[in-house]
């Protein structure tokens, strides 16, 4: 071969080989590169220790801002003049590491800073983040009062996914209309939060912002947070009380809220020391919103838990037993039964989800319907607590079907995607509707409870 002709084929092959080896080469380099991610993102805020005056606000950093604190800018919004508003009040907080416990390891900083001594019946515009990266401007209002004297409007769900967020549109417009004043997310996020290395953990808390940077976003955990020993859900939320979100209670007009982990009762390979304490702790905050001055200034008490004690779908879920966990207690001992703490201290209304739809009950207790002392009002002065299960807002699984013959106990049914609202009136009426996104938002089923008087069944039924 003559030289020419060998030094073209050596050429060619050394092109060759390195068109091959260029992105090996490339990926290598890549790798190198230190990318950091200092934009605040997944903004959402919570009631703090104290409604009327505190709020939480709670992001997520890919990595920590060195030499810098996690800072919260914001100041009063002009009354009338949404674009009218000054930041200039700062509050500092803390970040936490969060490591997935999935394959990967993967890490994020949870950023909490609560805003005090925040005035009454009024708008803040806030931003969050530090000297390396802020985040969009948000508007949040204040309770009117700290007093009981006000009607709070809630919208309420469960089970909402990433994907197939059916409901999630409409809450959008609605909050940003000014409808609200909280959202309670009855359990089950995301679909999985962990899932794919809590990427859609991510992603779902990305959807929620546009909800959640506005309101209060309360939550409580259901079955599909269990991964990892609810790690995502205790590290992505801050609900007060100081439990890492498993339960707490909180003020809101004149209604006592509380939230509490029905999965104590189900997950037992985590132990049962957490099943005690929230069943010590619900007894104490029991009692102590049954107090007579307490219960007189707020005598609405609602529960609110991820998996319901009744239902009438058709599964095997744990609901469609006579004896549930969450009900009766652990089996055959019937210890630590929360049905019997609902009627003793008169909880008036007990808010599921997990069944991926709407239920409403005549008002019930321990199977036996307990309907208000007027034959054609079953919903004025009941004998019993009154139970909705609310958990269509949509996910990847679908609807859920109900029993070919519904119980006798149960007042209304549906299969539509939807959520619920509630409106606290005043200490003796509250208003419930469920809309249905299936029907362009229309109201399916709405109901009144109205109560003369509060507190604990017994003595009601003694009477």
């Amino acid at each position: 071969m003559e030289p020419l002709h060998q030094l073209l084929m050596l050429s060619s092959l050394l092109l060759v080989a390195g068109i091959c080896f260029m992105p090996q080469v490339l990926a290598a380099e890549q790798d190198k590169v230190q990318i950091v991610h200092y934009q605040p993102e997944q903004v959402h805020l919570a009631f703090g220790e104290r409604t009327a005056s505190e709020m939480v606000v709670t992001w997520s950093t890919r990595s920590l801002p060195p030499d810098t604190a996690s800072i919260v800018e914001y100041g009063l919004v002009v009354a009338g003049q949404s674009t009218s508003y000054r930041l200039n009040q700062r509050a500092q907080g803390t970040a936490t590491k969060f490591v997935d416990g999935g394959r990967k390891h993967s890490t994020q900083f949870i950023h909490r800073v609560t805003l005090s001594q925040l005035e009454a019946n009024s708008s803040y515009a806030y931003h969050c983040g530090s000297g390396l990266g802020w985040s969009a401007v948000y508007q949040f209002r204040t309770v009117p009062a700290a007093d009981a004297d006000w009607s709070p409007s809630l919208a309420i769900y469960g089970d909402m996914g990433n994907e197939n967020a059916q409901s999630l549109a409409r809450l959008q417009q609605e909050t940003q209309q000014g409808m609200y004043d909280a959202i309670i997310h009855v359990g089950d996020f995301a679909y999985d939060m962990n899932t794919k290395e809590a990427r859609v953990g991510d992603e779902f808390m990305r959807q929620i912002e546009t909800v959640a940077a506005y309101l209060p976003y309360m939550v409580v955990p259901g079955n599909h947070e269990e991964k990892f020993n609810f790690s995502n859900y205790r590290a992505r939320f801050s609900m007060p009380g100081g439990t890492e979100n498993m339960f707490y209670s909180f003020d809101l007009g004149p209604v006592h809220f509380i939230g509490i982990s029905t999965e104590v009762y189900y997950f037992m390979n985590y132990g049962v020391k957490t099943l005690v304490f929230q069943y010590e702790w619900l007894r104490r905050d029991l009692e102590q919103a049954n107090l007579p001055d307490n219960r007189a200034k707020r005598p609405w008490i609602i529960i609110y838990g991820h998996r319901p004690m009744y239902c009438s779908n058709e599964n095997d879920n744990d609901c469609t037993h006579s004896e549930t966990l969450t009900r009766v207690g652990w089996p055959f001992v019937h210890m630590f039964g929360l049905e019997p703490l609902l009627y003793e201290f008169g909880v008036d209304v007990a808010i599921w989800a997990h069944e991926h739809s709407y239920e409403r009950l005549w008002p019930i207790y321990d199977y036996e319907v307990r309907n208000g002392t007027l034959q054609d009002s079953p919903y004025d002065n009941p004998g019993a607590p009154v139970h909705i299960v609310t958990g269509s807002a949509g996910c990847n699984e679908g609807r859920e079907p109900f029993k070919g013959k519904i119980p006798e106990w149960s007042a209304f049914h549906s299969q539509d995607y939807g959520y619920t609202r509630l409106k606290a009136h005043n200490r003796t009426h509250l208003h419930f509707e469920q809309v249905s996104d299936d029907q362009n938002g229309a109201i399916i089923d709405q109901f009144w409870l109205i109560k003369s008087h509060h507190g604990s069944y017994q003595d009601q039924n003694r009477n």
